[in-house]
């Protein structure tokens, strides 16, 4: 069995909180913009035609970085921590309760983000049905909600580093 220390299995708890909200939000924002996308395909056929699916694809994917920078974090705290192929003992205890931090940082800042995004998203596409020229404003206001996962991406970053995890 292999010996993990106390701040080590803390960083573990910050990953899966880090990739864990801020996947919840990527799913639920990509799931809120593709049923708007659905919906304006089922409201008229000939959307197909005109284009109007590649927009609703582009619409629907934008809420998954939201999830990358989670899985990014979680990544990062599982290899400094020791837990991917190190020691996972170094880490001490105040280094993982700062990695909960990390995790929370992202993880919070992920689910709200992905979840506006995609309401954003959602509108966006179905400004696009009514009017095609919308689609680089739609593109604008559906970015608008990505400062807050970047800002909570950007924490978590200064977190690790200042907090000894990076080191």
């Amino acid at each position: 069995m292999v010996e993990i220390g106390l701040g080590a299995a803390l960083a573990a708890i910050g990953a899966g909180v880090a990739i864990g909200f801020a996947g919840l939000g990527s799913g639920l924002g990509q799931g809120m913009a593709a049923a708007g996308s659905v919906g304006a395909v089922a409201e008229d056929n000939d959307m197909f035609a005109r284009g109007i699916i590649f927009s609703a694809i582009i619409f629907s994917a934008l809420p998954e970085t939201q999830a990358i920078y989670g899985f990014l974090v979680a990544i990062l705290l599982l290899v400094f921590s020791g837990l991917l192929g190190g020691n996972a003992t170094k880490l001490t205890l105040e280094a993982g309760i700062i990695a909960i931090g990390v995790g929370a940082s992202i993880g919070f800042a992920g689910l709200g983000s992905g979840m506006g995004q995609g309401m954003a998203a959602a509108s966006s596409v179905g400004a696009i049905v009514e009017d095609n020229d919308m689609f680089a404003r739609g593109i604008i206001f559906s970015a608008l909600p990505e400062t807050q996962a970047i800002y909570g991406f950007l924490i978590a970053i200064l977190l690790m580093v200042f907090g000894g995890i990076l080191a």
